[in-house]
Order: structure tokens, then sequence, then C-alpha cells
């Protein structure tokens, strides 16, 4: 607690970044793309979205009783293992990846410059030349594919693409799932407008300046599911009106 900037520590509450001093909960909401209903909402102590994505889909698709989904999420829930999980629950997933490249922020080639050709299992570099697969290990409980080119220390280009003896590529051996995403975002660029359409501007509002009222987890949760359920009539009574939400209340 006294190596943090701030001076303090939370241990039932999320902190939204490495000693910025702001602690609090973190909501999940999932919302229907037509009458923007909100389907599932979740609070958790985990100040990030990463692990949330099977998650908040499984209950979106468990809500709305139906057999597939699509999910649109933002680069925040992506994570190698919970897209796969969706995948395999036959969720569909579209969201954009972290921009975490190292060399791209350093003005070289990033790894989404390497064309991976899978009938050959090579990368082809943006020189044109063929990056071979020559080991596999496992790294942060990831089974990861290596590929590299002896050609890299002759390359004109080798300044814009690496400071090391030549170029390394790691594949995970699930990533052809990560590439379908990719694919889905790249034919399907609006996709994160839809994303941007979420209630959370609204409920802040209405919240105010005070926003939760409890404390603890299971009083917050409380309060937060309350705040939906409102939410979600005013919804329903925009699109029905208030005849037909007392009717369908009655059936």
């Amino acid at each position: 607690m006294m190596k943090s900037e701030d001076k303090q520590i939370s241990l039932t509450m999320a902190t939204s970044g490495k000693d910025t001093g702001i602690v609090g909960y973190n909501v999940q909401i999932a919302v229907d793309t037509q009458h923007h209903l909100i389907v599932a909402n979740e609070v958790t102590g985990v100040g990030n979205d990463r692990q949330q994505l099977a998650n908040m889909a499984g209950q979106a698709r468990d809500e709305m009783a139906v057999e597939t989904l699509e999910v649109v999420a933002d680069r925040g829930y992506y994570d190698g293992e919970e897209i796969r999980a969706c995948e395999e629950a036959d969720i569909t997933v579209t969201l954009p990846k972290p921009l975490t490249s190292v060399a791209k922020a350093a003005g070289r080639f990033g790894k989404q410059d390497f064309v991976y050709v899978a009938a050959a299992d090579v990368y082809r570099c943006p020189a044109g030349e063929r990056l071979t697969y020559h080991y596999t290990n496992v790294e942060g409980g990831k089974t990861l594919l290596r590929y590299w080119t002896s050609t890299c220390k002759t390359c004109a280009l080798k300044a814009q693409c690496t400071t090391g003896p030549e170029r390394r590529i790691s594949r995970w051996e699930h990533e052809a799932v990560l590439g379908k995403v990719q694919h889905r975002l790249d034919h399907n660029p609006i996709a994160m407008g839809v994303r941007r359409q979420q209630p959370f501007g609204t409920m802040k509002c209405w919240m105010g300046a005070t926003h939760f009222l409890t404390t603890k987890l299971p009083k917050v949760a409380t309060e937060m599911a309350l705040n939906v359920l409102a939410y979600n009539m005013k919804r329903v009574m925009t699109i029905v009106g208030v005849g037909g939400l007392l009717e369908a209340m009655r059936a």
C-alpha cells in the first residue's frame, strides 16, 4: 500500500489502473442491438474486462433463449482464450485487437504486416520472404509456434523490421480463431459503431454525481440490477407505450 502513489489500496473493489487513485466497481452489461434493452448485467471487483467476454455473452444467450449469438465488444475484452470459448459455444464475436505492438510503436513492421499462409504453414514478410516454422514452446500457459528466416541479415528492409539478428513471429496454436475475428471486423467496419450505442451514458446521467449509493459487492450488484430494471422499463415504454408494458406484465 505504501509503495503506491496515493497510499491506498482496496481488497474489495477494482482499481481502474495503476496508481490512478480511482477505486470502484466494474459494471458489465450485454445489450440487444434491436431495442437497446439490457439483457444481462453483472458487477465485478476486477478492474479490467478481459475475462468477461465469454461470461457475459453466455448470459446474454441464455436470457435471450437462442442457440447462437453474434456479439460485438470493444478491444478491452480481447483475450484469446475468451474468444475461443465463445467460438466453441457457437457465439460469433467481433472486436478489434488492442494496439500493443512494440515494433509498430517504434515505427517498424508489426505482426499484422506478416501474412500467414495456412497451406504452407509459413508467414510472408513485407519483403516477400517466407518465415518457416522452427519450434514450439509454452509461454504464459499458451502453446506458441515460432517462425523466422535466415535471410533477414541481408534484407534491405531489416531496419524497418527488427533490431535483432532476425525477425521472429509467434503464432498461438489456436490463432486461426483470432484470424476469423479480424476477418469479420475487416468486412464489417461499422460493427464498432453499433458497439458505441450502449446505455451507460444515459444511466450515468440518471445516477448523477453520487454514483452508487451502497457499498460492498452484493449491495452494489442489487443497486445496479434496480438501475437496469428502471432503464429497461423506460425503454419498453418508449417502444410500446405504457399500455403495452402493462399488458405485457399482465401476460
